[in-house]
């Protein structure tokens, strides 16, 4: 009799937000300040979207308020876009 292995299912959280970010260098800095906050998420950019799209990836929650106040306290604009 043959046993299967057992397959790993562990899916991701994705939380997609649009933001008013204009350029590279303010990306890299927010990345960098949301990785130090979230160590365990995988955060990037998408500048070239018309939504300035910040992804983030956890295999846990994602603390999407934490996100909003961060761009508050940083005067940026970071809105979480349904889907």
């Amino acid at each position: 009799m043959k046993i299967n292995a057992q397959i790993n299912t562990t899916s991701t959280i994705v939380e997609i937000f649009k933001t008013n970010v204009g350029n590279q260098q303010l990306a890299s800095k927010i990345v960098a300040d949301l990785n130090q906050l979230y160590p365990e998420y995988r955060i990037n950019f998408d500048l070239e979207d018309c939504d300035k799209v910040l992804r983030i990836e956890s295999y846990n929650s994602i603390d999407v308020f934490g996100v909003l106040n961060y761009g508050k306290l940083n005067n940026l604009e970071i809105g979480l876009i349904e889907y």
